[in-house]
């Protein structure tokens, strides 16, 4: 299993705050947004994980992420510079995935919680699964329509009620989504759409879909309003419970691909997040 994540597009949503940086870039509390859906992918096992970007931003997530050594990882950088849709991260990304099955998780994308862990990859055989969970909003999303616990059909953003499921920003496939996303045709506002890609697999019978329980978080970090919350629940989460939130360091040690040691003498304790994962190393 290979894993992107998709922190291309121009963020018009969060100007001025965009108008310099990638929305990816922004703080989180205490840490890059970035850093969330890499930790999400890694706490998956995922250890090769292809980025897409903007040309203009690739420095500046170099300059954070590297080629991911130092997390126990290997990253590429792959470039997408206009909004074509997120199913064209698959075409971007054919030579990255290979004749892997991939994972694509959108980059403004929180996840926490042991859901995913336990259910989306586990579930997961071949065709697709995609996570869903129940909001109070439904018309922001792209829902599903579901009867007796079957994905009947995606919708966008729906006019009218169809159900509360929406359909969040983390989606595994198997190797026939590079196939899938070169036959589809770009929509109304000219983009290759990811819901269209999900109902090429309904249509065949191939998708599945697991359900995030009240006790998974997830948030989509789109608006002011909804970053401000994240940080204020990533750092009330943290302060309850001592132990950092979305740390690509601390999830490469929990998985052993990087000793404690390595870590630590890597440390500045004055720094207060380095000073928490080195706490969070200790516990």
């Amino acid at each position: 299993m290979k894993g992107i994540i998709l922190a291309g597009g121009n963020g018009t949503r969060l100007n001025p705050l965009t108008t310099a940086t990638s929305k990816q870039l922004l703080p989180i509390y205490d840490k890059p947004l970035i850093f969330y859906p890499l930790a999400t992918l890694m706490e998956l096992e995922i250890k090769e994980i292809a980025i897409i970007v903007k040309s203009q931003e690739q420095k500046r997530f170099f300059s954070l992420l590297g080629n991911g050594e130092k997390f126990g990882i290997q990253i590429t950088y792959l470039l997408q510079d206009n909004p074509n849709g997120l199913a064209e991260a698959f075409i971007i990304a054919e030579e990255f995935i290979g004749e892997s099955d991939v994972t694509l998780i959108l980059g403004d994308n929180i996840f926490y919680g042991d859901g995913l862990k336990n259910s989306l990859l586990k579930k997961f055989v071949t065709g697709a699964n995609i996570a869903c969970c129940n909001v109070n909003d439904p018309e922001r999303y792209g829902v599903a329509r579901i009867k007796d616990g079957e994905v009947l059909e995606i919708i966008e953003k729906p006019s009218e009620h169809i159900s509360n499921f929406a359909v969040t920003g983390i989606y595994v496939y198997d190797n026939s989504v590079i196939k899938k996303s070169k036959s589809l045709s770009p929509s109304a506002r000219g983009e290759l759409e990811i819901t269209d890609l999900n109902n090429l697999y309904i249509k065949d019978g191939e998708l599945q879909a697991s359900f995030l329980d009240s006790e998974m978080v997830w948030m989509d970090t789109g608006t002011f309003d909804s970053l401000y919350d994240a940080s204020s629940l990533i750092k009330a989460l943290q302060n309850r419970s001592g132990c950092l939130i979305g740390s690509p360091e601390l999830v490469a040690y929990q998985n052993k691909w990087l000793q404690k040691e390595e870590l630590k003498v890597r440390l500045d304790a004055n720094n207060p997040y380095e000073r928490s994962l080195l706490s969070s190393l200790n516990s």
